[in-house]
């Protein structure tokens, strides 16, 4: 197994962890157990658990800047494109594996400079979103409702049906070919 491989299973570790028990049972010893190697050589890969989340987030920052890049590069409707890429990823793509998001929870819980890389994408997709061609209102009230069901969704607390759910990524998706 390649050293980067192993260094995702361990964040995908850590991300279950805190997905599944919580932040506080996010320890090195559990995501060691978790991933199915010692602690020494977990220590080998993240030196600390302030590092191991720091790298959630990074992976989490990366992936969804790449995943939405593609998609956009994809759209032959330049009008949109990019708000119709960050909806399209993150309801649909996204949602797939939701213990990644889990990064984001730990890392406020560690240290809130941990969530930079995340705060810097945003910052990067706020302004894709308002130079799409789109109203730049509408454009980011796409972006909100689309977030506000990611985070609903991350923290257990919607109460939307798929059917509701696919109905509203819908709409949305209208919203940005008009």
């Amino acid at each position: 197994m390649n050293r980067n491989s192993r260094r995702i299973e361990i964040l995908d570790a850590a991300s279950k962890i805190v997905a599944e028990k919580g932040i506080f049972d996010l320890t090195i010893d559990a995501v060691a157990e978790e991933a199915g190697i010692s602690k020494g050589g977990l220590l080998y890969h993240y030196r600390s658990k302030e590092v191991l989340v720091e790298k959630m987030v990074e992976h989490l920052a990366t992936n969804y800047r790449s995943k939405i890049a593609k998609s956009a590069a994809e759209d032959n409707e330049d009008k949109g494109k990019w708000t119709r890429a960050y909806l399209d990823v993150t309801f649909k793509q996204a949602y797939k594996n939701k213990d990644m998001h889990s990064g984001l929870l730990a890392a406020k819980a560690v240290n809130p400079a941990l969530l930079n890389p995340i705060h810097e994408a945003y910052s990067e997709w706020q302004q894709e979103i308002e130079d799409d061609g789109l109203d730049p209102i509408m454009a980011t009230i796409v972006r909100l409702a689309t977030d506000g069901i990611w985070l609903a969704d991350l923290f257990g607390i919607n109460p939307i049906e798929n059917e509701q759910k696919e109905l509203i990524y819908e709409t949305l998706r209208k919203w940005t070919n008009e």
